[in-house]
């Protein structure tokens, strides 16, 4: 059975991708060594990342003023990374979910932490709109979309200071207007690669101002002066993040793309709309073009349509443990006819 992989991280990659990526663990440089056993320092590894450097540039559009780095340790680690390299007085945030609940809890070690937006009075199920910064704020910090709750940034603040945003489930998926995001950092593993690199971009004129002591290893100037490579870089990872930038570029761009996963994903919203057994979860302006969360109306049925599904090749459809219901990951990887099937079983499933 040829399955569709709606598993929110690590997420689907693109068929070709797949095929590329298996045949360079075979052989990759001259001598036809495995990309898995070659020197970072050698010449075809270091190919490999000026290009992926290159391609993230021109797909995003960015500038020299930006730095762009691939580091270790997840998003998670950009949770208190950011701070410690950024936060000097006060730094802002909007609490749109457990990412975001997380890096608040990080960065409260390094400085004054003000939330000046939430959605948890709704459980997360929508963005908050209302936001105002104070003049002493250094940063307003963000989750663009939140893979738990099926919510996703369509728009962005208008401050006066840099934005700082995880971006970890919506990378690569849309355009962006590069002259409001001081930082930008994004796990591979759900809409970019495999698990095990981090993308990090930012502005470097923000860099080295705050008074405290930085670890050589914690520090972006560090990574930026040794690009990326001051410690063994995730080869691999990055190699396949690169694949993945070359099928982004063939398929037209990120504009092309936005435009891919809008239809992606108002195919499958209209579907939960008409139905009678399932809803979407969350506000209708703020959904996520990457992971549809939704339910049952009769929840005593939920585990039966997720094996029905499985059953049928859409698998991974079972929501966070802590939001239940079902959640579609449909990122760009994502086919139209996987969205396309989810649709058909949905409607078999209500009837």
């Amino acid at each position: 059975m040829n399955a569709f992989n709606f598993y929110a991280g690590p997420a689907i990659l693109p068929k070709q991708v797949l095929k590329q990526a298996s045949e360079a663990c075979k052989s990759f440089d001259e001598f036809g060594l495995s990309i898995l056993e070659i020197s970072h320092r050698g010449k075809a590894i270091v190919s490999v990342m000026e290009e992926t450097e290159s391609l993230i540039r021109k797909l995003l559009g960015l500038s020299d003023d930006f730095a762009v780095l691939f580091l270790t340790g997840g998003a998670s680690s950009q949770f208190f990374m950011s701070a410690m390299n950024l936060l000097k007085n006060k730094a802002a945030f909007v609490d749109t979910g457990t990412w975001s609940a997380k890096s608040i809890k990080e960065a409260k070690h390094f400085g004054e932490v003000e939330v000046v937006a939430s959605s948890k009075d709704k459980n997360y199920n929508y963005i908050p709109k209302e936001i105002n910064i104070s003049p002493d704020t250094d940063y307003l910090h963000l989750t663009s979309n939140n893979t738990i709750y099926g919510t996703q940034m369509h728009s962005w603040p208008n401050v006066d200071v840099p934005i700082v945003c995880d971006m970890s489930s919506d990378i690569m998926s849309r355009p962006l207007p590069l002259e409001k995001f001081g930082m930008i950092y994004a796990g591979a593993q759900k809409n970019f690669g495999p698990a095990g690199t981090t993308l990090v971009i930012i502005r470097k004129d923000l860099l080295g101002k705050v008074n405290r002591d930085i670890p050589t290893m914690l520090d972006y100037n560090t990574h930026i002066a040794k690009q990326s490579s001051f410690n063994t870089p995730p080869v691999f990872p990055i190699f396949v993040s690169l694949l993945v930038c070359r099928w982004l570029t063939e398929q037209g761009g990120l504009v092309k793309m936005n435009e891919m996963n809008k239809d992606k994903a108002n195919l499958l919203y209209e579907t939960l709309d008409k139905s009678n057994g399932f809803y979407g979860t969350t506000a209708k302006e703020d959904r996520s073009l990457m992971n549809v969360a939704f339910k049952l109306k009769d929840e005593t049925k939920t585990d039966a349509f997720i094996a029905f599904a499985e059953k049928n090749g859409c698998i991974g459809l079972k929501g966070h443990r802590s939001a239940g219901g079902c959640r579609a990951s449909i990122y760009n990887a994502m086919p139209h006819a996987g969205v396309v099937k989810l649709t058909e079983l949905i409607t078999e499933f209500d009837n």
